[in-house]
């Protein structure tokens, strides 16, 4: 059987997990069951994002450790249901402690998105795409035209 087409589990590596369970429960975010300060996760439209020591996850994971801190060149998108909602998003992340690395805006694709990133650098899009369809638990069902 070919590796399913699904996205089941984000896994971030953290080098404060403290700090980040706390900014997501800022966001309003509920931890599943069994989460603390060595593995916090989130079910997050359909998908688990899960927070584990980065020192762990890279030893598991054969990560390379030597390079520069920052941006590990993956975003995570969450998508809203109207234009409206990406700045009202990005505001509660902001109060919540991300930083802003794009304000939002209109884009060229007929949406609306910014960046921001959490208190360690990860990159998250928020975006309103016209053709995002979500189910009743906010799974995202469709997407394009």
């Amino acid at each position: 059987m070919p590796m399913p087409p699904r996205l089941s589990v984000v896994t971030v590596g953290a080098r404060d997990l403290p700090r980040l369970r706390r900014f997501y429960g800022a966001l309003g975010w509920h931890e599943v069951a069994g989460s603390g300060d060595d593995w916090a996760a989130y079910l997050v439209g359909g998908v688990l994002f899960a927070l584990y020591p980065e020192t762990v996850l890279a030893s598991e994971s054969g990560a390379d450790t030597t390079g520069p801190l920052g941006w590990s060149g993956v975003t995570f998108a969450c998508n809203v249901d109207s234009a409206g909602e990406v700045d009202e998003a990005i505001a509660a992340a902001i109060e919540a402690g991300a930083t802003v690395i794009a304000p939002a805006a209109s884009r060229e694709w007929g949406g609306r998105s910014g960046h921001i990133a959490d208190p360690e650098s990860n990159r998250w899009e928020i975006a309103w795409a016209p053709s995002a369809r979500f189910d009743s638990g906010g799974s995202l069902t469709h997407f394009g035209t």
